[in-house]
């Protein structure tokens, strides 16, 4: 039996966030990112919202043995739909891959009390440059809608979980993202 794949379009495109192997490559057409808070969690983070109009790049990595339970736990506000049919990618055969989304009635906009956390959106735009260069980055943003939300400066102490340290240069570009996509930067008071 062939091990079923994941589509990651967030923090699973950084490797360093996990320990999944078999990595690839791929794009979702059919679908958009989008910055949501959901009652499930404190913050809002990204979630993939259904668009005909619109691909995403990301990435693709085996579920060794099937075993979901580790990341269904990691996604635990997301449920995982079937999406073979709209992922591409370059494996020389066919792959049952599963997209993570949060059901469309169960989130809302970002807001103040429910900002994005800067330790993952520099998560995430860290693995989209190392695996797309700087077109990903510019891509990604592109492909994300809620730039107006919140952002929660956390970087003197990380609240996400798998935050990763980011290079001077890796600063800069994140700066600029935001600064170019008209974000709103919240400083922490912790």
């Amino acid at each position: 039996m062939n091990d079923p794949f994941f589509f990651g379009y967030g923090s699973l495109v950084n490797t360093a966030t996990h320990d999944f192997r078999q990595i690839r490559l791929a794009r979702a057409r059919g679908w958009r990112r989008a910055w949501r808070h959901t009652d499930l969690r404190p913050v809002s983070f990204l979630t993939a919202v259904p668009d005909n109009d619109c691909t995403i790049d990301g990435v693709i990595a085996a579920v060794p043995g099937a075993d979901w339970l580790a990341l269904d736990e990691r996604e635990h506000a997301y449920d995982r739909i079937a999406a073979s049919a709209q992922i591409d990618h370059d494996a020389p055969h066919p792959l049952d891959i599963a997209i993570y989304a949060i059901p469309s009635d169960r989130h809302r906009p970002p807001s103040d009390a429910s900002p994005i956390l800067m330790s993952y959106l520099e998560c995430v735009l860290q693995g989209y440059l190392h695996r797309f260069g700087v077109e990903g980055v510019t891509g990604f943003v592109a492909t994300t809608d809620g730039w107006e939300a919140p952002i929660l400066d956390d970087r003197a102490m990380p609240r996400y979980p798998r935050h990763q340290v980011l290079a001077a240069e890796e600063r800069t570009m994140v700066r600029d993202v935001l600064t170019d996509a008209g974000a709103r930067i919240l400083m922490s008071l912790a």
